[in-house]
């Protein structure tokens, strides 16, 4: 390692080569996308994806794969060219969500309530890509590209945290990390420096109230009453007392409370998210949201219980990482389909990474009405242009022999 507390680069710059990954690692790439779609699996539930993977890794002749965060993987491809000890981390997640898949494909999940609707399964698959073309390449190159494939990005315990805690990042340089994006065409790479995602928080409300009869509800407190209104003063926080120029997201995602058409519920649970993208605005939302609720609730003469969980911060693009991206990205599919786009709101737990070390998240276009992707992430019915998947592999491969060739100075 050269120097992980320091600079990303310190030399000159190499130029940019496109990866030129082999028709049939690029096959099979796809043969793993499908299985892996049609046999997902939650959240540190990743039993079989973690077997099935290790299993494909070793048929690429690529061994010394352990097992990291729970049911992940990791493996180094010791490059053994030039000498350098420089180690670039790349990861790719690999859980799924609990939705009911109507995306229509014939790959769909065989597991009732569980799909890859977030695109995990095409992430993991480009993992797999770009290992085993580094694998093959590996006299081209000089340094050490460490592959994670993380478990459970979409739930706790985070996968990412537990990385970090496991020591995986102490020895590297720099992480890179790619996710597919249904909002951007097929086959176009976009990112940018700076913030990208945003901290996710969660919380937990307990609105209790008064068990009355129906017909005379003057005769308790009405916990779904005092629910509604803690749902509608919550949105006021961001639409009131928040710059519009400083992303918060506060959004109640669950409700539940009352068991029969004649009782008054005197008790009523609540759940939901706060995506944040400073400090200040998280610890502000986390004041605002526990004193909001607690006092709509007194008001009305019931209680309320605010649990908050801290999640993942959000990621934060380092300048020449991204710099290393473009520089990648235009080498393999031209300057014309490399755009400088801003973040998004969702989180990835990536973020514990970007604390850790220069890092970036950039984002591959999969938008394409002809084959039906055109979902958003998190949809019942989401899909995954498959033809760009060559270009997200090809990107990170490029990207890591270029981090292994430098010595520093801008990407040009």
């Amino acid at each position: 390692m050269s120097n992980p507390e320091g600079q990303t680069m310190t030399g000159a710059a190499a130029a940019p080569i496109a990866a030129d990954i082999d028709t049939g690692i690029l096959d099979r790439m796809i043969e793993i996308r499908r299985h892996l779609h049609r046999n997902p699996e939650l959240s540190n539930q990743e039993a079989n994806t973690q077997r099935y993977l290790r299993r494909m890794l070793a048929g690429e002749g690529i061994a010394d794969v352990r097992d990291v965060a729970g049911y992940g993987l990791a493996v180094d491809i010791v490059g053994t060219g030039a000498p350098s000890n420089r180690k670039l981390a790349i990861r790719v997640d690999i859980d799924a969500l609990p939705i009911e898949e109507e995306s229509g494909v014939e790959f769909a999940s065989i597991n009732p309530g569980v799909m890859h609707a977030c695109g995990h399964d095409a992430h993991a698959s480009m993992g797999f890509a770009a290992a085993a073309h580094l694998h093959r390449s590996r006299a081209d190159f000089g340094g050490t590209v460490r592959l994670i494939f993380q478990p459970a990005e979409e739930d706790e315990p985070s996968g990412g945290r537990r990385v970090v805690e496991e020591g995986l990042l102490d020895d590297v340089d720099a992480a890179i990390c790619i996710h597919v994006d249904p909002y951007t065409p097929s086959g176009k790479v976009a990112v940018a420096s700076g913030p990208y995602t945003l901290a996710c928080d969660t919380f937990d409300i307990v609105v209790t109230g008064s068990a009355a009869h129906a017909a005379k509800p003057y005769e308790g407190v009405d916990a779904i009453a005092v629910a509604c209104s803690i749902v509608g003063e919550l949105q006021k926080i961001v639409s009131r007392e928040i710059d519009p120029y400083d992303p918060l997201v506060i959004s109640v995602t669950t409700i539940q409370g009352g068991s029969a058409y004649n009782v008054i519920a005197g008790r009523v649970t609540l759940k939901g998210t706060i995506r944040s993208g400073s400090d200040a605005t998280r610890e502000h939302a986390w004041r605002r949201v526990r004193a909001v609720s607690e006092g709509i609730a007194a008001s009305h003469g019931a209680s309320a219980q605010v649990d908050l969980h801290k999640g993942e911060p959000g990621v934060v693009n380092d300048v020449e990482m991204t710099e290393l991206i473009v520089a990648s990205a235009k080498a393999c599919i031209g300057a014309d389909n490399v755009l400088s786009t801003p973040g998004w709101t969702i989180a990835d737990d990536f973020g514990y990474y970007s604390e850790k070390r220069p890092s970036v998240y950039f984002r591959l276009g999969i938008r394409n009405e002809e084959v039906g992707s055109v979902f958003p992430l998190h949809h019942a019915r989401f899909r995954v242009d498959e033809a760009a998947l060559k270009i997200g592999a090809a990107t990170l491969a490029s990207a890591a022999t270029m981090f292994l060739s430098m010595r520093g100075e801008e990407f040009a």
